[in-house]
């Protein structure tokens, strides 16, 4: 498609499964957390209970690892009757502390694309997730020196990027987001005005998944990041 992005002066990038391994790792420990209850369920069952209970406590723990790992301890107990095991509960802990101590992936090109676009726009982060591990994983990337700034947001609706927008003083018709989630990356965006670039990654998680008819909605697919280059010089 033809897009026009001779006014943007800015632009922002998603963190996970954007600049950054991801969502991999959910998979690899939800995995690990059905075999683990095994015993008491099917993995079906296991799964759909661990999905379900994340999504009834998105308003209270929020995005990110820490949630998720609370999200297992309630499964748990809820799938075993409460007759889950100390030890397993520890197991549980463990899956997601060693989530949070995985390296940083950089997905293919990123540094590249960063270090060319740096030199002509400002660049942001605008991510969800728990701070301290989005501060962490940042710093262990790498990337921070091409960063203008870091926004960890504890949702990504039209109110959250207008009112940071707004608080940047940052023209929507100035601004470009690129990320891996229609439903947080682009859809937003494209409603409050702005323009939006989809870069799909290989797994996405079910709460993220959206679908929309082609045509309802004016924004750039591409097959991986240094595609990019092609349109932002």
């Amino acid at each position: 498609m033809e897009v026009d992005y001779s006014q943007i002066t800015v632009v922002g990038f998603d963190a996970d499964d954007t600049l950054w391994v991801n969502e991999t790792y959910f998979r690899d420990a939800e995995q690990k957390f059905g075999k683990l209850l095994e015993g008491y369920e099917t993995m079906n069952t296991i799964d759909q209970e661990l999905f379900k209970m994340e999504i009834d406590n998105l308003e209270l723990y929020g995005y990110g690892v820490k949630g998720f790992m609370l999200s297992m301890v309630e499964s748990a107990l809820k799938l075993s009757n409460n007759r889950v095991s100390q030890a397993t509960i520890e197991e549980i802990l463990n899956l997601g502390k060693e989530m949070l101590r995985q390296p940083v992936e950089l997905l293919e090109g990123v540094r590249e694309v960063l270090r060319k676009l740096s030199g002509n726009y400002r660049l942001i982060v605008l991510t969800k997730g728990d701070l301290l591990d989005q501060e962490r994983k940042l710093e262990r990337s790498g990337l921070s020196a091409f960063f203008h700034h870091v926004e960890v947001l504890s949702d990504k609706k039209e109110v959250n990027y207008q009112h940071l927008l707004d608080h940047l003083q940052i023209d929507v018709n100035e601004f470009l987001m690129i990320g891996n989630s229609l439903k947080s990356d682009v859809l937003p965006l494209i409603e409050i005005g702005a323009q939006a670039v989809h870069v799909p990654f290989h797994t996405t998680w079910e709460h993220e998944q959206v679908k929309i008819n082609d045509g309802d909605y004016n924004y750039l697919k591409i097959n991986k990041l240094s595609d990019i280059l092609e349109y932002l010089k």
